[in-house]
């Protein structure tokens, strides 16, 4: 395996020098095993609530390290936590691991989850070595790409008593120049997903047709009345529908059809309020074909807001240590939705970027996988570990950071 050294500094983002080295020191320690656990998920990609191999692999490999380890936390099977520390403020790391149906970690999980255990081991030792107050957990966070295992997560408590959260997420390094290792910042779009459920009357199609209610009419009706809407809609919002049941032989009059809907916009205020106009739609249809219409709400992932002192402390600490990431605050909001988002709504909360090689591939795609589970992906995402435990031991000891933090918080909440 290639490793790519560190550079000669010490003291990134504000950190003390000694703790700079024992952080340093347990990222170069824990390497090897790093390497195995982000190999064993990639290997065995595991989809939402099924991830039994990363669950066991991530707790074996915080075990008999004097840190308290919950397997199965929170009623969840594949959801784990880990914490270390007493008193003071606490830091989370969270940790994803799931798969895509189909082409394993084309999202690189693994990476996420390898990143987020380097970072919380790292802060584990700087805090044994100065014996300074604070808590540093790491969050096992399963279905991220299907029922949003955060959200489930929220409902349980495992955030109401977090003082910030941090994770980071792959992305093709060809976004970035070859200089560039990520993006300290990064927002994300919020989504809502709901289905729509037309109830009609069944008829023979050829004998009858008139008794009939068609309600696959209306579920077109409704598809089209959503499509025009488009004109209308902001660019940075999407809709997406999928028709998924349009009845069940040709020659009955179908009374049941089904349309499934995802709606994203920048903040959740803006997604409810197209999610509105496009149930208007729907119901429109329904009218218009004389059926029923039944709408069940799915769920939502809300818009990630970034916190951005902790974003400048992260590029502080990777340009002291030697390395380049942008904290672009002006850029575009990334056209994709996590749960992450949810959780930044909870307590102050980023997930920085990661470039790897992909041959220009974007997530979800076969082409990606690959670049997720090749060494070169590991070693640059190991130049972030570092930063990663530098700020997160900076947020717990240093109080001027934290106000900021709590400060920025508080503000965001304000302007929803």
């Amino acid at each position: 395996m290639t490793l790519i050294a560190r550079s000669s500094v010490s003291g990134p983002g504000g950190a003390d020098q000694e703790s700079s080295k024992v952080i340093y020191g347990s990222v170069t320690k824990h390497r090897e095993l790093l390497w195995k656990v982000n190999q064993k998920i990639f290997s065995n990609p595991e989809l939402a609530l099924k991830e039994f191999i990363a669950h066991d692999t991530l707790v074996s490999a915080l075990e008999g390290q004097g840190i308290k380890v919950t397997p199965h936390a929170y009623d969840m099977q594949t959801s784990f936590e880990a914490e270390f520390g007493s008193g003071g403020r606490v830091l989370t790391y969270n940790a994803e691991y799931d798969a895509l149906p189909g082409i394993g970690h084309a999202c690189g999980h693994n990476l996420i989850a390898t990143s987020s255990l380097g970072a919380f081991l790292g802060v584990v030792e700087a805090l044994k070595r100065s014996r300074k107050p604070g808590r540093v957990r790491i969050m096992g966070t399963p279905a991220e790409e299907d029922i949003g295992g955060k959200i489930k997560l929220i409902e349980k408590g495992a955030y109401k008593d977090v003082d910030a959260c941090i994770m980071m997420h792959p992305a093709p390094s060809s976004v970035w120049p070859d200089d560039v290792l990520g993006d300290a910042f990064d927002k994300s779009l919020a989504i809502s997903g709901f289905k729509v459920t037309f109830q009609g009357k069944p008829a023979h199609a050829a004998l009858a047709p008139w008794e009939g209610v068609n309600a696959l009419d209306a579920a077109v009706a409704g598809y089209n009345n959503v499509s025009a809407l488009r004109q209308q809609t902001r660019p940075d919002e999407r809709i997406h529908v999928i028709i998924v049941e349009g009845g069940k032989a040709t020659n009955i009059i179908p009374d049941k059809a089904v349309l499934e809907f995802g709606v994203r916009a920048p903040s959740m205020a803006r997604t409810k309020a197209l999610e509105k106009r496009i149930r208007n739609c729907c119901k429109g249809a329904a009218i218009a074909a004389g059926c029923e219409v039944e709408i069940e709400y799915l769920g939502s992932y809300a818009d990630l807001r970034t916190n951005i002192p902790i974003c400048q402390a992260f590029q502080d600490a990777m340009k002291e240590l030697g390395h380049k990431v942008q904290n672009n605050v002006g850029r575009d909001t990334t056209p994709a939705s996590t749960d992450q988002g949810n959780v930044s709504y909870e307590c102050p909360s980023v997930q920085f970027v990661c470039g790897i090689p992909s041959n220009g591939a974007f997530p979800h795609t076969a082409k990606f996988a690959d670049g997720a589970g090749s060494v070169v992906s590991f070693d640059r995402i190991m130049l972030s570990v570092e930063g990663m435990a530098l700020t997160g031991y900076r947020f717990l000891t240093d109080d001027n950071l934290a106000d900021e933090v709590k400060k920025y918080f508080e503000e965001q909440k304000v302007l929803d």
